[in-house]
Formats: structure tokens, C-alpha cells, sequence
């Protein structure tokens, strides 16, 4: 038995570090909910006013900050003041000291790192960030049973049935029970779903996914009778993808059948999609990299994100409260200076990231997709002294708005092959690469995966056959005895 002194150094997981770490991977708009709900929870927090009242009384002040800095640093500046002057006159009480600097607890002026976007003069979002149309299946519906119909007995059941139709597109209530309770006969209720069935888009009101699939069919004027049949009547089969015993049963050659099913393959299962709730969102880009000049400027979406700042009654609560409330106000201060710098840490850091990526990619910044490089997180880590952790943590769930398109932080960094030259080519390149090469082949010789490595090799890309394989499947194309195929069909 002896006692022992030992020194050692370990890495202790605070709850203040973990929401540090968390904050890290919040998107902007993930982070703007974040920081709204501490500002409701913490009474030591409050939000920085956006417009100054004493600025527009004292426009003296105003026109000498803003002739010594850019438009959107003064107005940070301005916008700070009160901070600073609240801050002044509350360190001129005397009030016991905490155990921490207090000084930190206020908000810095840091013009250089807020950039709102709010500030900049932009265009409006583009189409591709876009999901869907605000109009839902319902409205959609409605809108063609009151042009089909002006029977009010029709409007009224039509209603009901188009109410009870579910995401999908599927009716999910029994033709009986809608009839019991809107007090009309089944066949009424039938044919107001006849009627609602010929509406678009096609395959809407089914109640299973087999009458989805033939409304569909039977909505062409001519419609394939062995496609009709194969739905109809061969359904298991057909879920079951027992082609061959569908084709015995039919008599038909495999192939023919196969022409069918292919067919059936392209309808859609859930009439409703485009319409669902659940897709309707815009892409926000949380970084914004701009070409002015001949350089680019990264710019933080910071629109929506409360400015922070700790209230100025803290020292009087501290000095008249017991020791209980005091512990508490000392608990809820060192959260709020935690919150304050996390922000900040956050929106540092990823304008570092973002600031690195452009020095990285400005080939492609310049030339498009064929010039991106390949880039490892290790890459940027390096360049802005950073672990690897962290930029996996800063790029997630992280858009990007460039000159080339919107895309996800994540999308720059991508493993590379080797050329002829020594350099590294993206394998998002050679897959743009390998996409046109098969989109300009000749249909009836299709190129295969030997040959495009050879071809791809000939531009100097030393690449291997199942290299080509593999990024083929992942961009979704078939292999060259299938395009073959459908190119007969055609």
C-alpha cells in the first residue's frame, strides 16, 4: 500500500464544449433556431437591435464611422454601441467580481467577420433551389373537379373523396363509409371517383397500388393490352419478378414481356409525390462565394441569426440576490458568454473553410465541373491549421453558392486519379467525363467498360476497368449489352 501523486492530461467532453462542437454542424437556419431558443431560455441574453435609435439622433457619429469603414462594417459597428456604452456604465458600480473575466462576456466588435447577406444587393433564389410548387394535391384536385362538374351533389362527394386521400395520392377511406356519411348512395360515391380518377395526375384516388398502376395504362388512348394484362392479372408475379412464368402464362416470348414490364416500370407508384408537403423547401446557402474582379469574396449568410449581446442588469442582480439566485445568474452568464463565442468560433471557422476551398478550387471556379481537383479534409485542415475533424464538422449540411451552381460543401472534396503528367484528376471530372463519352456513343455499339479505360487512358487517366465499372453504376448507367438492348427497342 503507498500513495502516489501523478500529473496527466485528458480531454474532459464539458456539456459547453459538446454544444461548441454541435454548433459547428448546424446550418444556418438550424442555427438561427438554436440560438432564438437560448435567447427565450436565458434571461441573460438579448438581442442586438438591428436599427439604432441613438445613431439617427446623432447622425454626426454615424457619417464619421462610416467614412472609415465599408457599409456593412459601420452599420456592425453601430449596431454594437449600445453594447459598449451599457457595458461602461455598468463597470462603474461597484458590484462583487465574478469568477471569470467579465469583459469577454460582451459581444467584440468584429466588422471584419460579419458580413450579412441581408446587406448585399442580390438576385432572388434560383430555380434549381427550388422543390415544388406551393399548390398541394388537394388544391390541385379541387381546381379540376370544379371545372369537370357542376353538379353540387358530385361537388360535395368529389370533396369528401379528395379529402381523404392521403400524400401518396391513395384513397385511404372505403367507398361505403364516405357514402354513409355523406349520405348518398355507393354508386354515387363511384362515380364521382370515376370522374376523379381521369384527373391529373394520373393513377390519383387508387386504392391499391395495382388499380395506381392500370388507371395509368388505361389513361393512354391506346394502351399496350399485354402491359394491361400483366397488371391485371399477373400482379404477384410481377412484384415478385417472375418474368418468365408471367411469359409462359401469357405465351408471349420473354422479350415481348420484357417490353411490357419496362413499360410498367416507368409509371409512378405515388401519384401524390410531387405534391407532398414534406418536399417543399428551399436550399438556403449558408456561404455565398462571389467573383468581384479578378478575386472572390466569401460571404456568410448571416440573414436571420440574432447579434448577441449579455444583458447590463446582471451585476445588480449579482449584488442584491442570495447565494442561491446568485449561483444561478453566475450559471446562466457563463452560458450565454459560451453561446456568444461558440457563434462566433462557428462562423470564423467556416468562413476559413470556404476562404480555403477557394484557394483550392479556383480552376473550377474559373472553368467549371472538368477542372475540379480532387481535395481530402486533411488538405484544408493543413492550410488553415485545423483538425480534419473539424472541417468534416463545419462542411456538414453546408450549401455553397457559386459562380458554377448551388452545391454542398461536402461535394469538393472527392478522391482523384492519376495522370500522365503527375498530376490528380477528381473523379468527379472523370465521371462528367465518362457520362459524355456514353452519351454521345453510338447506339447500336455501345462503348463498354474496357473501352472507355482505354479511351480514358488515352487522354492520359491511368484507370482501371472496375474503376470504370464502379463510378458507371454510381451515375446510374446500365452496362453496354443493356443500352444495346434498348436501343433495338427504340
Amino acid at each position: 500500500m503507498k500513495l502516489q501523486q501523478r500529473m496527466s492530461q485528458r480531454v474532459v467532453m464539458t456539456p459547453l464544449l459538446q454544444q461548441a462542437i454541435q454548433l459547428l454542424q448546424l446550418s444556418t437556419l438550424e442555427l438561427e433556431q438554436v440560438v432564438r431558443k437560448e435567447l427565450e431560455e436565458n434571461p441573460l441574453l438579448e438581442e442586438v437591435p438591428v436599427e439604432n435609435p441613438e445613431n439617427q439622433e446623432n447622425p454626426e457619429a454615424s457619417a464619421s464611422s462610416s467614412t472609415s469603414e465599408s457599409a456593412p462594417v459601420a452599420e456592425t459597428t453601430s449596431s454594437l454601441e449600445p453594447a459598449s456604452k451599457e457595458t461602461s456604465s455598468v463597470d462603474s458600480e461597484k458590484a462583487d467580481d465574478l469568477p471569470f473575466d467579465l469583459s469577454s462576456a460582451v459581444f467584440d466588435d468584429h466588422g471584419d467577420e460579419r458580413t450579412p447577406v441581408s446587406m448585399e444587393e442580390r438576385d432572388e433564389l434560383p430555380f434549381e433551389n427550388l422543390g415544388r410548387s406551393d399548390t398541394s394535391l388537394g388544391e390541385h384536385l379541387m381546381e379540376q373537379l370544379r371545372l369537370g362538374t357542376d353538379d353540387q351533389d358530385v361537388l360535395r362527394i368529389g370533396e369528401a373523396i379528395i379529402g381523404n386521400l392521403d400524400e401518396d395520392g391513395y384513397l385511404r377511406a372505403d367507398v361505403g363509409e364516405i357514402a354513409a356519411g355523406m349520405g348518398a348512395s355507393p354508386d354515387a360515391v363511384e362515380a364521382a371517383l370515376k370522374l376523379i380518377h381521369a384527373f391529373d395526375p394520373p393513377g390519383v384516388a387508387a386504392r391499391s397500388v395495382q388499380e395506381c398502376l392500370l388507371l395509368q395504362l388505361t389513361a393512354d388512348a391506346e394502351p399496350d393490352p399485354v402491359s394491361v394484362e400483366i397488371v391485371e392479372r399477373h400482379f404477384e408475379d410481377l412484384e415478385r419478378r417472375r418474368y418468365a412464368e408471367i411469359a409462359r402464362a401469357l405465351k408471349l416470348p420473354l422479350e415481348r414481356v420484357m417490353e411490357s414490364i419496362e413499360e410498367i416500370q416507368g409509371l409512378e407508384p405515388k401519384p401524390g409525390r410531387r405534391f407532398s408537403v414534406n418536399d417543399s423547401r428551399y436550399v438556403v446557402p449558408d456561404v455565398t462565394i462571389q467573383k468581384v474582379g479578378d478575386d472572390y469574396v466569401v460571404i456568410l449568410n448571416e440573414e436571420g441569426i440574432p447579434r448577441l449581446r449579455v444583458n447590463s442588469l446582471y451585476r445588480s442582480l449579482l449584488r442584491r440576490s442570495g447565494d442561491e439566485a446568485k449561483q444561478y445568474v453566475e450559471q446562466k452568464l457563463r452560458s450565454a458568454v459560451w453561446l456568444i463565442k461558440s457563434v462566433e468560433q462557428r462562423q470564423r471557422t467556416l468562413r476559413k473553410v470556404a476562404q480555403s476551398l477557394v484557394n483550392f478550387q479556383r480552376d473550377f471556379l474559373d472553368k467549371g465541373l472538368t477542372h475540379l481537383r480532387p481535395l481530402a479534409l486533411r488538405d484544408v485542415g493543413d492550410d488553415i491549421s485545423m483538425h480534419e475533424s473539424t472541417i468534416s464538422r463545419v462542411t456538414t449540411n453546408k450549401y455553397v453558392q457559386t459562380p458554377q451552381g448551388l452545391f454542398e460543401l461536402k461535394f469538393f472534396f472527392h478522391s482523384g486519379i492519376a495522370s500522365d503528367n503527375g498530376s490528380m484528376v477528381s473523379s468527379v471530372s472523370v465521371k462528367k467525363t465518362i457520362r459524355d463519352m456514353v452519351a454521345g456513343e453510338d447506339g447500336g455499339k455501345p462503348l463498354s467498360d474496357q473501352e472507355i479505360a482505354q479511351s480514358l487512358q488515352g487522354q492520359g487517366l491511368t484507370i482501371a476497368r472496375r474503376t470504370v465499372a464502379k463510378y458507371r453504376e454510381e451515375l446510374g448507367i446500365l452496362p453496354s449489352h443493356q443500352r444495346r438492348q434498348q436501343s433495338k427497342k427504340r
